[in-house]
């Protein structure tokens, strides 16, 4: 996990979804980086991508930012 991560998770938990666009405008962080980096938060189940583009925060995304739920011990789902 980066601190790019967690302000994913931060912003889609305040938002609701995102764009890593919108996302990246938000934080201050490049788009393509930010696009890699919702992938790889999708591929172990901290986010959800209900449509191209399109990210949401899951119930363990959640988990993980209250503490929770130690990222660690998720495994990838291979996408």
């Amino acid at each position: 996990m980066t601190r790019a991560d967690d302000e994913i998770l931060e912003y889609l938990q305040s938002r609701g979804a995102g764009t890593p666009k919108s996302i990246a405008d938000e934080i201050d962080r490049n788009n393509n980086y930010i696009g890699v980096r919702c992938r790889k938060l999708a591929s172990y189940g901290l986010v959800d991508r209900p449509s191209r583009g399109f990210y949401v925060i899951t119930d363990y995304g959640t988990e993980y930012l209250e503490g929770e739920l130690d990222a660690s011990t998720l495994e990838q789902n291979g996408e």
